[in-house]
């Protein structure tokens, strides 16, 4: 008869300990060995980040010119960019903190990326929905589609809620304007659409709808005529329809939390901070713009949440200083050697195998005779 039984083997603990060790140091060779690798279109995003930062330089000078000061208590990267707690432009709340890490060039790089990844190319036409709470993220969306050179359908709100464009003399149309004249930007918006709640700016004073209506009469601009919510709605699909069919946009982009481009606070996990592709199932909310371009399959990019994509994308959080053109893992990632990886682990299968061939169940051969 021939049995089975455990043989142990003095060098048991010997093996162990050479298998720990190369473990430990195929480990640590696979970290530390890691290489810097560019990514796609690396030089188009380092044209879209130094764009975005040559145009936060113009409304710097251009506040500068005229006397407007820059508080660095707020607005620490000097970049003019940060508006005030409240003035009578002011829509609702908003955050500092976000407000802050939005004043980063590289994000004009982040939304190239996203253009691209959609599916976008030289040439195409995008529909856009801007918010004045965020004057930096509106000037990285022009400057991916100026490198790109695409065609945008635009449309803005007047308002913004604090630490945004809620200068009464300098609101986010002032800007464009003077993006625009400087011949930064080739951009303009169709329209201007109150903003604020239901998209009626209700809660203005009427020291501030006059500045509303001031800033956009001398941009030679309509604003939006809608009463409420749907008729809202409707009139800006109408917009954009009157350029071109919705099916034929390539994307839409929406900055900030704007009421009828997004939907109300029930639609708020309906679409990812970011590049949207899949097509949501909606069953809260009300109807939005965005839902009726993902209706569509049209890809949709969602600049909101903006720490959260800071974080995702390495970006600094609250800089104290403008950004470095390039930083981020949108422009080099670290990544491991695939090679050095499987060297390692071939290494660990061969001593596991060497291992086990030795010190394994054996059998043994107890009574030939038998």
């Amino acid at each position: 008869m021939r049995g089975m039984y455990w043989k142990s083997s003095n060098k048991s603990v010997l093996y162990y300990l050479i298998l720990a060790v190369f473990s430990i140091f195929g480990m640590y060779s696979v970290e530390y060995f890691r290489s810097e690798n560019m990514q796609e279109y690396y030089s188009e995003k380092i044209e879209a980040a130094k764009l975005t930062a040559r145009a936060f330089g113009e409304i710097k000078n251009y506040k500068e010119s005229k006397g407007k000061k820059i508080d660095l208590n707020f607005d620490p990267t000097n970049s003019g960019l940060i508006g005030e707690f409240f003035t009578p432009v002011t829509s609702n709340l908003g955050f500092l903190r976000a407000k802050q890490s939005s004043i980063n060039p590289n994000f004009g790089a982040l939304v190239l990326e996203y253009l691209i990844q959609a599916g976008v190319r030289k040439g195409d036409t995008v529909a856009v929905s801007l918010s004045g709470s965020f004057p930096a993220l509106n000037i990285a969306v022009y400057s991916a589609a100026k490198i790109l050179d695409l065609n945008l359908v635009i449309i803005s709100s007047l308002t913004s809620s604090q630490w945004g464009a809620n200068d009464p003399e300098f609101l986010w149309p002032d800007m464009e304007k003077e993006l625009y004249i400087r011949k930064i930007f080739p951009y303009k918006s169709l329209a201007y659409s109150w903003g604020g709640i239901e998209d009626q700016a209700f809660g203005i004073s009427k020291e501030g709808s006059k500045s509303l209506q001031f800033s956009a009469s001398k941009n030679s601009l309509p604003i939006l005529h809608s009463k409420n919510y749907s008729e809202s709605l409707e009139e800006r699909l109408g917009l954009y329809s009157a350029i071109l069919p919705l099916s034929e946009y390539k994307a839409y982009i929406n900055v900030g939390g704007g009421t009828v481009s997004v939907g109300t606070k029930k639609n708020a996990g309906e679409f990812s901070p970011g590049l949207n592709l899949k097509h949501p199932v909606a069953h809260d909310g009300r109807d939005s713009v965005m839902r009726r371009f993902a209706n569509l399959r049209i890809p949709i990019i969602h600049l909101v949440r903006i720490e959260e994509l800071a974080t995702q994308n390495g970006f600094t959080i609250q800089p104290k200083k403008l950004p470095e053109i390039g930083e981020g893992r949108i422009f080099v990632r670290s990544e491991y050697d695939l090679r050095l990886a499987a060297a390692v682990l071939v290494g660990i299968l061969v001593l596991l195998y060497v291992f086990f061939k030795r010190d394994s169940f054996i059998e043994e051969d107890r009574d030939e005779s038998l």
